[in-house]
């Protein structure tokens, strides 16, 4: 992957995530609400030090070029502090998944997601010309599936997987870069 860009939107910046935004990871994060259908992966309860372990190995992926990790700014009111994160890597041909994103409760049902995954997507699609995205979701968490509905992606699969919450059913989505295209020509 090229180096991670910074973007703008109308309400938002999305920078390369920086060992600055640790503390407001540490805060923001470790919320039932945010990481309950994110990967079992994820230590629950969050650890005191998970905002760094999770900012070294981000900035370890960057560096090799393995993935982009944005953390997401509201433009109002200045650079303020980070309110989420949204990342994007290239397909591996095995695990169907190829961006995945958090947003602080608190900044939820304002459409502010679907402004910083728009971003994201135009840029692995029309930028970097990627064929397609994988995305994925747990069923039960109907914002993300929201967000991909609203791409214009089309629900391939569902499989079992588990979550931090325990065991759901995993929505895999796929949006072609002919789709988003097809799409952002007649927005």
């Amino acid at each position: 992957m090229p180096a991670t860009p910074v973007f703008e939107t109308a309400r938002l910046w999305l920078c390369p995530c920086s060992p600055a935004d640790v503390d407001a990871v540490q805060r923001r994060f470790p919320r039932w609400e945010v990481v309950e259908f994110l990967s079992a992966d994820v230590p629950w309860p969050y650890p005191a030090d998970g905002a760094q372990t999770n900012m070294d190995e981000a900035l370890r992926q960057i560096a090799a070029g393995e993935k982009s990790h944005w953390s997401i700014f509201l433009k109002e009111g200045g650079p303020g502090e980070m309110i989420g994160r949204i990342s994007l890597w290239p397909d591996d041909g095995r695990s169907r998944d190829m961006r995945g994103f958090w947003l602080d409760p608190e900044f939820r049902g304002r459409g502010l997601m679907t402004e910083a995954a728009d971003r994201i997507t135009d840029y692995a699609l029309r930028e970097l010309a990627w064929p397609h995205l994988w995305l994925s979701n747990a069923e039960p968490n109907r914002g993300s599936a929201r967000v991909k509905e609203r791409q214009g992606a089309t629900l391939a699969a569902t499989e079992p997987c588990k979550y931090v919450s325990g065991e759901h059913p995993r929505q895999i989505w796929l949006l072609t870069a002919e789709d988003w295209l097809a799409r952002r020509r007649s927005d």
